[in-house]
């Protein structure tokens, strides 16, 4: 169903070398909840930028959503780094192999590294801004009334949420965190781990400005 399907809610499918060697890459090393919420993000998000008329490049878009959870997979995740920004730098090494401009790189880096930076995307170049817009929509469900009935049912009938979508996707927020709790802070997965993590302990930023070697 997934290679039949070349356009689905009226959204073509983008499909240069570059994106199906991205789809390959992904569906080999994603989960498949993630690989299917990755095509959702991508669909949310070019309806979105349909809707708002604005000028952005199907491609660019597809490898920013289709790349945009790859850091929560060990193979991608990093010690140190939010899963986030392991997500860009794999997109950025996979990009390295195609003729693409400083800037477009930059824009997908960035498209994959803010999509869990609330009040940021918005503001920033079309690819990174409906990254961030299919993320909300598919995950929180912001701007839901927003698509059609017939639009969603046709994306979810191509790429299924399943009965847990939900908790799935959480388990997998998870699993990209638990192990580098550190790189919550500032962000929204310090929600996550407080709810998935009963050991956790969330760090504050007040309390870092008062315990900090400064007198005053």
């Amino acid at each position: 169903m997934i290679d039949e399907a070349k356009v689905v809610a009226g959204i073509k499918i983008p499909d240069s070398a570059m994106a199906k060697a991205a789809t390959e890459l992904v569906r080999d090393t994603e989960t498949e909840l993630l690989f299917h919420h990755s095509r959702r993000v991508f669909l949310f998000g070019a309806l979105t930028g349909e809707r708002k008329n604005l000028d952005y490049d199907p491609e660019l878009l597809y490898i920013g959503a289709m790349f945009h959870d790859m850091g929560i997979m060990d193979r991608y995740a990093s010690d140190t780094e939010r899963f986030e920004v392991d997500g860009a730098n794999a997109a950025r090494e996979f990009l390295s192999a195609y003729d693409l401009s400083e800037r477009d790189v930059d824009d997908v880096w960035d498209s994959i590294a803010l999509h869990t930076t609330p009040g940021i995307p918005q503001h920033k170049r079309p690819t990174v801004a409906l990254v961030t817009a299919g993320v909300e929509m598919d995950v929180l469900g912001i701007a839901y009334d927003d698509f059609t009935d017939t639009e969603r049912e046709e994306i979810c009938s191509c790429h299924p949420r399943g009965l847990r979508f939900k908790h799935g996707i959480l388990s997998s927020f998870c699993l990209g965190t638990i192990k580098k709790p550190q790189t919550t802070f500032g962000n929204v997965k310090a929600d996550l781990l407080s709810y998935m993590d009963p050991t956790y302990k969330r760090e504050n930023f007040v309390d870092i400005i008062l315990s900090s070697k400064w007198e005053s």
